[in-house]
């Protein structure tokens, strides 16, 4: 399992300049790799071949979308403030989000922020912002943001949430 920590957020503290992020993980082999579908989309969300992963959802530019456990066992947002620089909403401005073979239905939620997120049978997306497009680097990923542990897993194609068969014990500067 991987973790990302985060030291020292605080809401009332700008994000850039109170969280200091700590990847303690040990990449393995395979979590990334070239697609054989074309990165961008007009769809908000799409379905897009990812290296191991399989078939997971994407947004515009490709990029994976994942969800956190915590949220859907929680039914409501909980990943604000810092956690949002890492894992970063998708979002709509207006209208309601398309979807190109998408296995459930797409919606919007407003966030604390005003924002609309985009969700999948009620599934909170979110793209991870060490992804490039093309990439699944962020799923089994466990962080912490203000007292709060949220639990990361890339959306497959068929509206399961992954988790990196492949992915050894992380191991890091923390123990953890």
């Amino acid at each position: 399992m991987k973790r990302l920590l985060i030291l020292g957020a605080a809401a009332a503290i700008p994000a850039a300049a109170a969280v200091t992020a700590i990847a303690a993980y040990s990449g393995g082999g395979g979590e990334s790799s070239a697609s054989s579908a074309p990165a961008a989309s007009t769809a908000t969300v799409s379905t897009q071949e990812i290296g191991n992963e399989g078939a997971v959802l994407v947004d515009r530019e490709g990029r994976a979308l994942y969800a956190s456990d915590q949220e859907n066992a929680a039914g409501m947002v909980l990943c604000t403030d810092a956690c949002t620089s890492f894992w970063e909403p998708l979002t709509v401005e207006n209208g309601a989000p398309t979807g190109s073979s998408v296995p459930g239905e797409l919606g919007v939620v407003a966030r604390p922020d005003g924002a609309r997120q985009v969700t999948l049978d009620g599934m909170l997306l979110y793209t991870f912002a060490e992804d490039q497009p093309d990439e699944v680097t962020g799923d089994g990923f466990e962080d912490a943001f203000d007292g709060q542990t949220l639990t990361w897993h890339v959306v497959h194609a068929d509206g399961s949430k992954g988790s990196s068969s492949n992915d050894p014990t992380p191991t890091g500067p923390l123990g953890y």
